[in-house]
């Protein structure tokens, strides 16, 4: 039987070809990852019952890798309790040195001499996650840099993350400070029930300072439903990272991938562990974490 041929207008034949591809690209974007592919995608992993306080997912999860921005959790965690213990106010201007002002990008472009007040400073590590508002709130609690790198470490310790040491307070590039996916699950679940009054600033999702608007850097505040923070980080050595902390209804998880080995990636891997694990998660009040 002879097979019907039917020839196609170009330009139409174009456009149909056009919507196909975009189509499927749609489609590669919208279909879950499974278990095993976001485990490729990441160098690390961990999921916590915030109610029960079980592991219900591990990968590596104390393999020591470059914390990146993730650092800044630590930062913010040692600021609130200055916060809580009245040795600073929001309205309390830090002062920005030279050094502070010298840190690499990303930040915000404070300068040697001026100041910032304290609440700016706290959304500015939670947004743009500013390298040179995380050096001047470690040099003005901890008079340098360096004394408060010891004091986040030992506050590390004292929080039972055991394999963490901090050199400097923004997560720029460092050998020596480190940490583990296990310690950041750590660390998260501490801010939360430490500092519940604080915590919220960890969903902000603009930060308007001396008329510029910067978004935060956590896609997932944007597109996950029950995302309610905390933070991410990036620099070569680190790859990709994300701590991340989601709440519907009375569950509640917390995540944390490492080395991710893009943005997209990082989030596609850490929703995916979410969505695989959140039928496990206990529902109710949350209970003291083993």
């Amino acid at each position: 039987m002879e097979v019907l041929r039917v020839r196609v207008w170009a330009p139409l034949r174009r456009f149909v070809c056009l919507k196909l591809v975009l189509l499927l690209s749609l489609g590669a974007v919208l279909t879950p990852i499974n278990q095993a592919a976001a485990a490729s995608a990441v160098k690390a992993a961990i999921i916590v019952d915030m109610n029960s306080g079980s592991v219900l997912y591990t990968q590596a999860p104390d393999a020591l890798r470059s914390p990146a921005s993730l650092t800044k959790i630590m930062t913010l965690y040692i600021l609130f309790a200055y916060l809580r213990a009245g040795k600073v106010t929001y309205d309390t201007d830090l002062k920005v040195s030279a050094h502070a002002a010298s840190q690499s990008p990303t930040k915000l472009g404070l300068k040697p001499g001026s100041t910032i007040k304290v609440v700016d400073a706290i959304k500015a590590l939670v947004t743009k996650s500013a390298n040179d508002a995380a050096a001047t709130i470690a040099e003005n609690l901890g008079g340098t840099e360096e004394n408060f790198a010891r004091m986040m470490t030992q506050t590390a310790r004292n929080l039972g993350m055991k394999n963490t040491t901090f050199r400097n307070a923004s997560g720029l590039p460092n050998d020596e400070q480190l940490t583990t996916a296990r310690d950041m699950a750590i660390l998260a679940t501490h801010v939360m029930k430490d500092y519940p009054e604080y915590y919220g600033h960890f969903e902000t999702r603009y930060f308007t300072y001396k008329g510029r608007k910067y978004r935060n850097h956590n896609r997932l505040l944007f597109g996950y439903k029950g995302t309610d923070g905390i933070k991410t980080g990036y620099t070569r050595a680190s790859g990709f990272n994300l701590t991340a902390s989601v709440k519907r209804g009375d569950k509640h998880l917390v995540g944390v991938v490492l080395g991710g080995r893009t943005g997209a990636q990082r989030d596609a891997a850490m929703r995916a562990l979410f969505d695989q694990h959140w039928a496990k998660a206990r529902a109710g009040s949350p209970r003291q974490a083993r």
